[in-house]
């Protein structure tokens, strides 16, 4: 006969087996979330930088930080003056671990500096220096010079007026040295473009296309790139070409010959560091309204600049040139 009540289990149930069961499942759930979350930790560290992030750039072995570029006039150059300045550039060049590359006169100076874009699309900075120039101090770096973000931030002229002596448009105050896409000098006439360092980017695409625009080129400016550049306040240096003058109702010239890109291209002024001229783009000689003994070129300096002896004809660039060519042979022996 059976009872009323069931039969009790044992209540003592045999030694490990349930508990190591137990611990087993337990285990095996926490390395399931340990792995979980390494490979969530690996995948933070190196997918998502790739996905939110620009990805760095990767700079080929060998590539120079500088290219020095100058324009070489062979119709009116000779071929020991052409010479001269390539040896120069060179020997520059090659004591910096920098690049130099002369592109025929005829281009201009703008598209020579896009080809040299195109040429070097990994250096980061461009040296244009006209070829009525030598560069007479080989041992300076430019980026120990002028370059370096520090050093840039205390050479830069700030709150100075573009176009001298009181232009109501002036440079940014509160430039940093890295966002600096062009350094270039000033003289007592204006911003001084045979001498300038651009850096590699997109809007250094952008200016170079603003000021090769047609629209500048057909003014007929006086000084080609350089009063396109810096502008004009004088209706000779700005005189509209005769294929442009049937459009002269439709657009007010003597408004636009007022303009340039400098002072009325925020986008151009924001990027734009005027530093001292002794820098890096000093005088051969006296010019009272260029700037006068103060700008002349002192020893030790980095550049010598003939500036102007291409259009004066009481001058003679070759002949100027042998005197500090031979100083800086003197220099390099």
């Amino acid at each position: 006969m059976h009872g009323v009540f069931p039969s009790r289990k044992i209540s003592h149930p045999p030694p490990y087996a349930a508990r190591n069961s137990h611990l087993s499942h337990t285990r095996r759930r926490q390395l399931q979330l340990g792995a979980i979350i390494a490979c969530s930790a690996l995948f933070m560290i190196l997918i998502i930088p790739r996905l939110l992030g620009p990805s760095k750039e990767r700079v080929p072995v060998g590539t120079p930080e500088v290219v020095v570029v100058t324009l070489i006039d062979e119709e009116n150059m000779s071929k020991e003056y052409i010479g001269k300045i390539q040896e120069n550039r060179r020997y520059y060049a090659s004591r910096h671990d920098y690049n130099f590359g002369d592109s025929p006169r005829s281009w201009a100076l703008v598209p020579a500096l896009r080809h040299a874009l195109t040429v070097y699309p990994h250096s980061p900075f461009f040296f244009a220096l006209s070829p009525h120039a030598l560069i007479m101090n080989p041992s300076i770096n430019l980026r120990s010079h002028i370059l370096d973000k520090k050093k840039l931030e205390s050479l830069m002229l700030k709150d100075k007026p573009v176009v001298p002596p009181d232009s109501v448009i002036k440079t940014f105050g509160n430039l940093q040295g890295d966002r600096v896409d062009l350094i270039v000098t000033q003289d007592g006439e204006g911003l001084a473009q045979g001498s300038f360092i651009l850096r590699r980017g997109d809007w250094a695409k952008f200016f170079l296309d603003t000021w090769f625009d047609p629209l500048y080129r057909s003014y007929n400016f006086q000084k080609a790139e350089g009063h396109a550049l810096t502008g004009s306040h004088t209706f000779p240096y700005a005189r509209p070409s005769p294929a442009f003058e049937s459009w002269e109702p439709k657009i007010n010239f003597s408004h636009l010959k007022q303009e340039h890109i400098v002072q009325w291209h925020p986008t151009i002024l924001a990027k734009i560091a005027l530093i001292p001229q002794p820098l890096l783009n000093s005088y051969s000689v006296e010019i009272a309204s260029r700037g006068g003994k103060d700008v002349m070129y002192k020893d030790g300096e980095f550049v010598v600049r003939l500036v102007g002896c291409e259009q004066d004809p009481n001058r003679n660039c070759e002949q100027e040139l042998e005197t500090y060519y031979e100083k800086w042979k003197h220099g390099i022996a």
